[in-house]
């Protein structure tokens, strides 16, 4: 690999050949300002804000210039400083400054830069603004333009990663705004409510609906029994809203703060992906003796799910029937629960935690519309532990409750990529081999690479498998089957990359942390600690599952399992006006 050489501030370092000046200058523990951004993702320059001095006729945007062998940089001079500030205040003339209201404020980098430039007066370029009405035609998303700042960041996001593209800049000059095509609202357009552009905004031009309210109404109606289920990622990134590290796992103490909100009960959404895994595994089984349709892929992830409708309808009966965790236990909730608790599933409010903005969709799905009440994301749940005065980070650790709060190693690890694959196979090596599986890591699925590839023997039947993450890699993949050029029995596919540790409902991440720290990784590897901590690793082996299916389920993939645990999907037209 070429090296060169070059100064930043004084400071020599050396990159290789290729490198931007922006990479060289952190690598050399100079911090550069930025606002668009957004690493191995945007790198556009038009925000201005990483401008530096290299000696040129003007000042060059640091995180688009490549650097040179003996290239001179200055990050601070007096010119640098001074242009910085001015193109900050410049987007800030145009800019709905009502940040004390701001969904984002406080996780807002256009706050954190105004703060950082000593930005104090905001009247120096004070003249028009446009002016913008709310775009709330989404089940999921809000998107208030008046808050943009045409950065860019969400649509290549859009664009790039997840190869949707529903989002773009439209107009030209101060009218350019970032819009759906012939701006359509966004539920209007093909959009998956994967959530990846909130995580992508650094403002707070794009959020998710807020539905605190209802469960709060909910929590305060003594007529009703409100109950509550936590998605496996939730826990590996709830306490980033509290000031812990990234990826802390904060399991005992979302359990306790939970019952401290009021809810009758706490279960945990990994003993329906134990539950998941046994209906999925055994149809799978059947595919692969009866000759279904095959290869067989995961519907757990909602964005995946709406994506194939969209995208790929040839493939929607290769999606597996099971609904996802999520909908198997609010199935569960208003049958078995309230059955044996007698209440009246009419009575029952079912809420979910979830780190996924499409799950909110989902869950209003008409397939499967009794089963989830209200779905609430990560970022709402910490919203309303603060609302309501708890000290999280002091809380000792509590329980899920019995039984739909028992669940396994293998429940858990549904919140990484990777996760589905590995959890299936567990059960479905020894539910057809009727061996022991002694090691039960399969490291061939895990990681954060886009698409990965396996084989794996069930004493002497080779099942082909395959995992994508991000619809951007599920596209590759499908094309590649499509062509005849890949062949697989099984396949695993999250809309979001990394999985659902990183899903759209999670905290807030700025781009300055993201380009030292892959997100994605450090909430995954916690992921994998809880599993590893667990006594029984196996879904299979759950003794709750087990009690389910002998007291109200019958046998997996039954009639009653069928009835409660399946559903259908449907293919979906482009635009809708």
């Amino acid at each position: 690999m070429e090296m060169i050489t070059l100064t930043i501030d004084g400071v020599q370092v050396s990159v290789p050949k290729g490198t931007t000046v922006l990479e060289a200058a952190r690598q050399a523990g100079v911090k550069i300002p930025t606002l668009c951004y957004l690493k191995d993702i945007n790198a556009i320059g038009s925000c201005r804000i990483c401008l530096v001095d290299v000696g040129a006729r003007t000042l060059m945007a640091a995180c688009t210039l490549p650097a040179t062998d003996g290239m001179n940089v200055n990050t601070r001079t007096s010119e640098v400083l001074n242009a910085r500030k001015i193109n900050l205040e410049l987007i800030l003339s145009n800019h709905d400054k009502r940040c004390l209201t701001c969904i984002r404020s406080n996780s807002c980098e256009l706050q954190t830069l105004s703060n950082e430039l000593g930005v104090s007066d905001l009247t120096r370029y004070e003249g028009s603004q446009n002016h913008y009405d709310l775009d709330l035609s989404s089940d999921s998303i809000v998107r208030d333009n008046n808050k943009c700042i045409v950065c860019r960041r969400c649509v290549a996001t859009c664009a790039n990663v997840q190869q949707i593209g529903v989002i773009g800049a439209v107009e030209r000059g101060f009218a350019t705004a970032i819009e759906s095509p012939f701006k359509l609202g966004l539920g209007d357009v093909p959009c998956i409510n994967c959530g990846q552009c909130i995580e992508a905004c650094p403002v707070g031009a794009l959020y998710e609906k807020d539905d605190t309210q209802k469960v709060w109404d909910a929590l305060n109606n003594p007529a009703k029994h409100v109950v509550v289920q936590t998605a496996p990622s939730v826990r590996v990134a709830l306490g980033e809203e509290f000031g812990m590290p990234i990826g802390t796992r904060v399991t005992g103490k979302m359990a306790t703060a939970l019952h401290r909100l009021g809810f009758d009960k706490v279960f945990d959404t990994d003993f329906s992906a134990d539950l998941t895994i046994i209906e999925e595994g055994h149809e799978l089984l059947g595919r692969l003796k009866n000759g279904g349709k095959l290869p067989m892929i995961t519907s757990c992830s909602p964005g995946w799910v709406k994506y194939c409708e969209h995208f790929y309808p040839e493939f929607l009966d290769n999606l597996s029937s099971c609904k996802s965790p999520q909908q198997m236990m609010g199935a569960m909730i208003k049958s078995y629960y309230a059955q044996k608790n007698g209440i009246d599933p009419k009575d029952i409010v079912s809420v979910s935690v979830m780190p996924c903005t499409a799950k909110k969709f989902e869950a209003g799905r008409e397939e499967m519309a009794d089963d989830i009440d209200i779905a609430i994301t990560t970022r709402e749940l910490a919203s309303m532990i603060k609302q309501a005065g708890i000290d999280f980070v002091s809380l000792p650790d509590g329980e899920f409750d019995d039984i739909l709060g028992e669940s396994t190693g293998a429940g858990v690890i549904f919140g990484a990529t990777g996760g589905v694959m590995e959890a299936a196979l567990r059960t479905v090596y020894e539910v057809v081999t009727g061996k022991t599986l002694e090691r039960l890591e399969f490291c061939q699925v895990r990681g954060i690479e886009g698409i990965k590839e396996a084989v794996v023997d069930l004493d002497g039947t080779q099942v082909r498998v395959a995992v994508a993450n991000g619809t951007g890699n599920a596209k590759k993949l499908l094309d590649s089957i499509k062509s005849g050029e890949k062949e697989y029995d099984f396949i695993e596919i999250m809309a979001c990359p990394g999985g659902c540790v990183n899903g759209g409902g999670q905290p807030i991440v700025s781009a300055q942390v993201k380009a030292v720290h892959d997100v994605r990784v450090l909430r995954a590897s916690q992921i994998y600690a809880e599993d590893e901590a667990k006594t029984i690793r196996k879904s299979h082996d759950n003794p709750a599952i087990k009690r389910v299916y002998e007291e109200f389920l019958g046998e997996p993939n039954g009639h009653k399992a069928h009835e409660l645990l399946h559903t259908h999907y449907k293919a979906r037209i482009r635009y809708t006006k």
